[in-house]
């Protein structure tokens, strides 16, 4: 199956069983924005959860916050968003979309790594055992024809966005003959600069409002709170401070479903180093968030780094954690070494001292940032991308199948009764309210156990259980494991310890010690 027929599928399974619908559905929806169904804000929820433990219960040395929304007009301006928080836009004439001028290149990037697989999946079946695909690689005039311009291709992009020359970047696009997918021809706009920042006011009054804005990160809310923490908190360096919350952007091209929003939540976590050590502790944060992604269990052919080729103008080093996602491998985390940019702006802005004093060296200086930064959002969608299987089963039937990180999974149980008589319900409902307090769920009694099975396969419940005649006599359940569909008979007393481990958050958290 087309990797973009999967996408397709995802969508419409995740509206189906109450994952994601379209914000103001029955008005035709909202663009690019989405609300979380109860078994999404349950997936949802469960991933912040397990961001959130692995930061603040695993590391003694960081804490959370929870900052406003609505900040201060001059921290944005302290910040750089109001003068150059800005993306490369650009329109094709004949569709009338508009896209970003930058992510058509990248894209383009990406198509000649496709011809060069193309070009070795050819050799490998043509070659069969005796293929050795590094020395082809090496020696294939058609693949080094392809690297080469690769290769070339950006290092002009790179230089174009550092330059930010949005003449070349547009130059590019023609050189490249890069069409646009709608309407297949190349008529570009120039290419130009849009700010993403939404911009609300508030007052009492018309003529006396403020101009404020929609945090466009919520990276600044800890860094303006970054002393009332360190004090209250008697922090010494270094130190993290993480953060959960919703962000805004007026972005040029929110597409595909959920990966990019205009309201959306991120997971960040500063980290405050001393200066001269930030290189050291990014190389760190790179390989513990990288493991933080593993642990899910997706393989470690779905990740890889991306070093960033236009570094912010705050930043020192950046790299970016890239899933494999149904339309190619895209951003889900980033991680920046922020230097001192940010809090030296803000005390100058401010007026106010921000600079810790270091008792080990007797100094007092403004101390470096590592960031980490995910989209909670980004991270749902790889997840459920990753889990989406359709299987074909022995008597010729298919089914679909979440195949979540059982800890994750939005409901952990289902209690099924066999019969919804004879005692079983009830039985079933015992069951329920002696383990609901352990783990989320669900009592399931309508259709067909067969039916039952494939609606709770089809939402990521990891485990189920059927509630018999005989367990009234013997207090034994069939508990159905969801990935093997395997089943077993085991005694009811025997289940919280049974089925908490496996479903915990507990249990990934210490895969990362």
């Amino acid at each position: 199956m087309a990797q973009e027929d999967v996408f397709k599928k995802i969508v419409s399974h995740c509206k189906e069983y109450g994952f994601v619908f379209p914000s103001s559905d029955i008005y035709d929806g909202l663009g690019a924005v989405y609300d979380y169904g109860q078994n999404g804000v349950e997936l949802k929820n469960n991933i912040k959860q397990y961001w959130w433990q692995s930061m603040v219960l695993l590391h003694e040395n960081i804490v959370g916050i929870d900052s406003a929304i609505f900040m201060h007009p001059t921290v944005w301006k302290a910040s750089g968003h109001v003068d150059a928080f800005n993306d490369p836009l650009i329109d094709n004439r004949d569709s009338k979309k508009r896209y970003r001028a930058d992510v058509l290149i990248e894209d383009q990037i990406a198509k000649y790594d496709e011809k060069v697989e193309k070009e070795v999946a050819k050799a490998r079946k043509r070659f069969g055992e005796s293929f050795d695909e590094a020395q082809y690689l090496a020696t294939s005039p058609r693949v080094l024809e392809l690297l080469q311009k690769k290769e070339a291709l950006h290092e002009r992009f790179a230089v174009a966005m550092n330059d930010m020359n949005l003449e070349e970047l547009k130059q590019i696009i023609l050189d490249e003959e890069i069409v646009c997918p709608i309407s297949g021809t190349r008529n570009w706009t120039d290419v130009r600069q849009f700010n993403l920042m939404f911009k609300t006011e508030v007052g009492s009054t018309a003529e006396g409002a403020s101009t404020i804005y929609l945090r466009p990160e919520t990276a600044q809310g800890i860094f303006v709170n970054y002393l009332n923490v360190q004090k209250t908190g008697r922090m010494k360096l270094p130190f993290g401070i993480a953060q959960i919350g919703k962000a805004f952007r007026n972005e040029i091209v929110a597409r595909q479903f959920i990966f990019r929003m205009r309201e959306f939540e991120q997971m960040e976590m500063q980290f405050f180093v001393k200066p001269g050590t930030e290189l050291d502790w990014f190389a760190k944060w790179k390989e513990t968030r990288l493991k933080w992604h593993k642990a899910l269990g997706f393989g470690d052919d779905h990740y890889r780094y991306h070093d960033h080729d236009k570094l912010a103008h705050y930043a020192n080093a950046a790299t970016d954690i890239e899933f494999l996602m149904p339309f190619g491998f895209k951003e889900v985390e980033g991680i920046h070494s922020r230097t001192n940019f940010d809090l030296s702006q803000h005390e100058k802005y401010s007026g106010k001292n921000i600079k810790y004093f270091d008792p080990e060296t007797n100094e007092s200086y403004v101390p470096y940032v590592i960031e980490t930064s995910i989209g909670v959002d980004r991270m749902f969608l790889s997840i459920l991308s990753a889990s989406y299987q359709e299987e074909k089963l022995e008597n010729g039937e298919t089914r679909v199948v979440l195949k979540l990180p059982a800890a994750l999974a939005p409901v952990k149980l289902a209690v099924m009764p066999l019969v919804k008589k004879d005692g079983l319900p009830e039985k079933a409902r015992e069951i329920i309210n002696d383990l609901k307090f352990h783990f989320n769920c669900q009592y399931d009694e309508k259709d067909s156990i067969g039916k039952r099975y494939r609606r709770q396969d089809a939402i990521g419940t990891p485990y189920c259980i059927t509630i018999d005649h005989q367990s009234l006599e013997d207090n034994m359940v069939t508990l159905r494991n969801r990935d093997t569909m395997q089943q077993e008979r085991v005694a009811i007393s025997d289940l919280k310890n049974l089925i908490a481990d496996r479903v915990s958050i507990t249990s990934l958290l210490k895969t990362l010690i």
